[in-house]
Formats: C-alpha cells, sequence, structure tokens
C-alpha cells in the first residue's frame, strides 16, 4: 500500500498552493466585506484549469478526478476559505450532466463552464425542505413540448450569477416521494426567474447566495437532465462527490487555522516567554495536527472509493462528519490561541472561525451524516 501522492498529483497539489497563496490575500478581506467574488480572480483560477477541473478533456476540462479536485480545494481553503468556495463552486452540479446528461446537453452546458465565462448552480433546497429534500414542493408540469415550473428555492449558490440552473422539480407527484422528481436545466435569462441575493451571511461571504423564485418559467422538455423520475437518486450522487468537497475544505482550513495559530504562539509572549513554550498550549497544538491528519487520511480514502468506482457511501459520511467536526474544533482552538487579536477581523483567524460552521450544515448536517452511517451499519431504524 503506498500513501505517496504521484508525481502529477504532487504538482497539482503544488499548482494549487501557490495560486491561492499569491491570488487570495491580496483580496480575500475586502470579498468578505463586499459579500462578492472577485471575477477577475476567477477568470485567473479558469485559465489555470482550477474550475471544473474534473470535467472530461473532450468538453475542455483536465479530466482529473475527485481526489486531485479534492487536492485543488484543501489547498484554496487553507488560504482563503470565502474565495475558494466562490470559485470552485461555479461548476456545482456539472457531475450530474458528466454523469446523466446527452451528448448534445454536455457540450451546450460543460464546454462553457470551463472554456468561456459560464457559470452554473444546482437548486435543491426550499425554504421547507433542507435535509429532506423528498418535501420539495417546486412543480415542473409539461405542456406540450415545454415544462412549466412554479415554486421557490432557498440557499442556492451562484444564482444571482449562474447562467443556468439546474433545477430539482416534483413532475410526477402521484409516484411514491423518491420517484416524483426530475431535473430540469433553466437558463436565468428566462422569463419567470428571479433570484434575490441573501445578504449578511456568517461566513464564505463572498460566495453567491440567494432565493430563487420561479413563475411560469418555460423551458423545453429538451433541457431535461437524464430521464423523468430519476432526480432523487442523481441529487444523492451528487451528494457523494460534494461530500468529499466538504471533507477537503474542512482539512483545507484546519490546516490554515493550525498554521496561522503557530504562526502566532511563536511570535507572542506572556509571562516573559513565548507562549509557544507552555506546555498547554504544546499539547493542543499536537492534538490539532493529529486531528488534520486523521481527517486528511479519512477524505483520501473516501475520495478513491469514487475514482476507483466503488463508492462508499457509509465511509463517504464518516469522512464528511469528521473532517467538518476537525474544522470547527481546529478553528475555535486556533482562535483561543490568538486571545483578543482573533476576536477581530483584522486577523484571518476571525474569518477560519465564522467560516467553519457551514461545513456541518451543507451538503448534509452532521446529523444526517449520522443517520448515514448508522443505517450501514444497523440498517434502517423502525
Amino acid at each position: 500500500m503506498d500513501f505517496k501522492l504521484s508525481k502529477e498529483q504532487q504538482d497539482i497539489k503544488l499548482a494549487a498552493r501557490e495560486f491561492a497563496e499569491g491570488e487570495f490575500p491580496p483580496v480575500a478581506k475586502e470579498c468578505d466585506q463586499k459579500e462578492a467574488l472577485d471575477m477577475a480572480l476567477l477568470e485567473k483560477a479558469r485559465e489555470l484549469g482550477f474550475v471544473g477541473s474534473y470535467i472530461p478533456e473532450k468538453y475542455g476540462g483536465f479530466g482529473l478526478g475527485f481526489f486531485e479536485k479534492a487536492l485543488i480545494v484543501e489547498e484554496f481553503w487553507r488560504i482563503d476559505p470565502g474565495l475558494s468556495q466562490a470559485v470552485i463552486s461555479t461548476t456545482f452540479g456539472a457531475e450530474i450532466i458528466i454523469d446523466h446528461a446527452s451528448e448534445e446537453q454536455k457540450k451546450k452546458y460543460l464546454t462553457p463552464l470551463v472554456e468561456a465565462k459560464a457559470i452554473m448552480g444546482t437548486a435543491i433546497t426550499e425554504p421547507d425542505a433542507g435535509s429532506d429534500v423528498t418535501s420539495a414542493q417546486t412543480t415542473a408540469v409539461r405542456d406540450g413540448d415545454e415544462y412549466v415550473i412554479n415554486g421557490s428555492k432557498m440557499f442556492i449558490s451562484n444564482a444571482t450569477l449562474a447562467d443556468y440552473i439546474m433545477v430539482f422539480c416534483k413532475t410526477h407527484p402521484e409516484a411514491p416521494r423518491q420517484r416524483q422528481y426530475s431535473l430540469i436545466m433553466v437558463e436565468t435569462d428566462r422569463a419567470g426567474y428571479q433570484a434575490n441575493k441573501l445578504k449578511d451571511k456568517l461566513g464564505i461571504r463572498a460566495a453567491d447566495c440567494a432565493e430563487v423564485v420561479f413563475k411560469d418559467v418555460r423551458v423545453p422538455t429538451t433541457n431535461l437532465i437524464g430521464r423523468e423520475q430519476e432526480g432523487f437518486g442523481q441529487i444523492l450522487g451528487l451528494f457523494n462527490r460534494e461530500r468529499i468537497t466538504v471533507c477537503a475544505q474542512g482539512v483545507g482550513l484546519a490546516q490554515g487555522a493550525l498554521e496561522q495559530a503557530i504562526r502566532h504562539i511563536k511570535e507572542r509572549e506572556q509571562f516573559g516567554k513565548k507562549i509557544a513554550s507552555f506546555q498547554a498550549i504544546r499539547f493542543k497544538v499536537a492534538e490539532m495536527a493529529t486531528l488534520i491528519e486523521a481527517g486528511r487520511s479519512l477524505y483520501y480514502r473516501a475520495a478513491w472509493t469514487i475514482d476507483s468506482g466503488q463508492e462508499d457511501h457509509g465511509l463517504i459520511a464518516m469522512a464528511k462528519w469528521y473532517c467538518a467536526q476537525n474544522a470547527v474544533t481546529v478553528a475555535q482552538e486556533a482562535l483561543q490561541m490568538h486571545g483578543g487579536y482573533g476576536f477581530f477581523n483584522e486577523y484571518d483567524i476571525a474569518r477560519f472561525y465564522r467560516d467553519c460552521k457551514v461545513l456541518e450544515i451543507y451538503e448534509g448536517t452532521k446529523e444526517v451524516e449520522k443517520v448515514i452511517i448508522s443505517n450501514n451499519l444497523l440498517g434502517k431504524a423502525k
């Protein structure tokens, strides 16, 4: 068993680190304050292949695995979580297009994401449908060769920026719950589409987030992704891949927070000596580093199961829960080591502390991950 990264993987990791270190710090605080992505930064990342790195080469991407994508995400989040999320999420949902769309749709929707300046999103969550996605009420009704979409979505990434949004719609209300839904692509310039930016998020503020309203939005039936009634299964597949992304986010954030803490404790003096010399602080650093390495090993293995065609839902849920929890723990301890300075946004650790909590919420709350893990071991509770 070889735990070393390949030469290509090492190069990808290094390139992502150098890009993030060079490009993120000058604009990170401003983007956080303004709650907006620096579009010039996005285009630089796109030109270098960091956006949609997993999109197959025939559609303009690099055709990398989800493990390699995770390596990029980890390095980006190590420097700034908000900017990283804003950049990487511009292809959110492309995984479904790769797996389920027609060849014509793949050319239409994938290629612009990496070769032009297109942005996409995926609209699943609703005001009353979060973890329970089969409570979604947005409908798509056939009318000749069109679907007419009505309803609303909440907390949708890129909704005010995107060129097209893939929408989780109820198309067969009479069917069993998990067979009621389909995925339909909606171009955002269609009549009846409205996105209202949500402001004052706690963290990852550079990433766009909005409420979306669909009022008699008409799209051709050719915008159906895959087949009708398969939307629920398609979304579950997306969640597994995105949970690996969240693992990398958590490990990257924790690594960045630890490095900030180490720099601070090596410089800060109290009681006549560097606080890095106090045993209580040294033990905390040891614990934080161990949590990070354990999380990294767990998500590496979970990512491998996807790229090798041996997708392990239980293991992926374990990795997502554990890496997210570790990020919260490490960020909290890192801020504590900064003392009063960490309480002010002048220090990056304050932003990291705000950014970490979302990891235990999106792409499956920590409670949902534990349900998946326990069901995997014990069977579903009756």
